[in-house]
């Protein structure tokens, strides 16, 4: 058995085994595999920096949509930019509230292959009538459209290569263009422990186009390192706020079932350790 290893940062690192590699493609610009392995089923990376498991994606997808959703309260169009394994489509779909469902992916053959290797992420989602489909790139979109969202959730890789612009102002703007009054942004940060300079710097952009910029994390083992965060970008601070019986009502109504989420996690999850408040001048 042959192993991967993971080089995301320097002097540190993970190894995963891979009991069969499903997938393989090597271009002049990225490396991706697809592989099997023991503990985390199917597993995807993309120029050596793991992007998702088949066994505790629910983690990262959950946190990254019920949290919004539920705070914001009455969400009727949800824009997602990248998610093209189909998790984060499949739980905003969940809700019965939601409308409609955009998603800008900028490759349709990621779709195509993440439904064929990894089916459980999607479950059928992409099928879903409420689900809009859009090949594109991310920040043309939000930068161009005429859409309105109550909620949009950045579903990137690290800010590195093509992901990079999704991390910029240009892309906050634009995010904030098609924002409904009272919407929320959300997106992911990586791990603040091993990457605290992302934190400020994202405070740093989010802060000229929402009023209230923050951070709420979660422990995804696959994301090594301490807990990762996700940036929260909104004008009304009372919706990041909300108490815990609040979420709760609204949780139950909702009828949807999770695995890591509940309303003590939610509000809890906006507790930031010290060492973070100390990195945004918080503290």
């Amino acid at each position: 058995m042959t192993t991967y290893k993971e080089t995301l940062y320097n002097g540190y690192g993970q190894e995963y085994a891979v009991e069969e590699v499903l997938f393989e493609q090597q271009t002049d610009s990225w490396h991706l595999i697809i592989f099997k392995n023991p503990m985390f089923g199917t597993v995807m990376a993309l120029d050596g920096i793991i992007q998702t498991t088949e066994k505790d994606e629910f983690i990262y997808h959950e946190m990254l949509t019920h949290v919004p959703i539920l705070a914001h309260g009455s969400a009727k169009k949800v824009l997602i930019i990248g998610g093209g394994d189909g998790g984060m489509l499949r739980e905003v779909l969940k809700h019965d509230s939601v409308e409609s469902v955009t998603q800008v992916e900028i490759d349709q053959a990621v779709i195509d292959m993440c439904v064929k290797y990894l089916p459980n992420h999607s479950q059928g989602a992409y099928d879903n009538p409420r689900a809009k489909i859009v090949i594109g790139d991310g920040i043309d979109y939000v930068c161009q459209t005429d859409e309105k969202y109550d909620v949009i959730i950045s579903d990137c890789t690290d800010p590195v290569g093509p992901g990079e612009v999704l991390f910029s102002s240009k892309f906050y703007e634009g995010c904030k263009r098609c924002l409904n009054d009272g919407g929320v942004f959300v997106a992911q940060n990586g791990v603040v422990y091993m990457q605290p300079d992302e934190v400020l710097t994202t405070r740093q952009r989010l802060s000229p186009y929402f009023t209230d910029q923050s951070f709420y994390t979660a422990a995804v083992p696959t994301y090594i390192g301490g807990a990762m965060t996700f940036a929260w970008g909104c004008d009304n601070a009372a919706i990041r706020q909300q108490s815990v019986d609040t979420i709760a009502q609204r949780f139950t109504a909702s009828g949807i079932k999770t695995r890591y989420y509940n309303p003590a996690i939610h509000t809890g999850s906006f507790a930031l350790p010290q060492y973070v408040l100390e990195v945004l001048g918080d503290d």
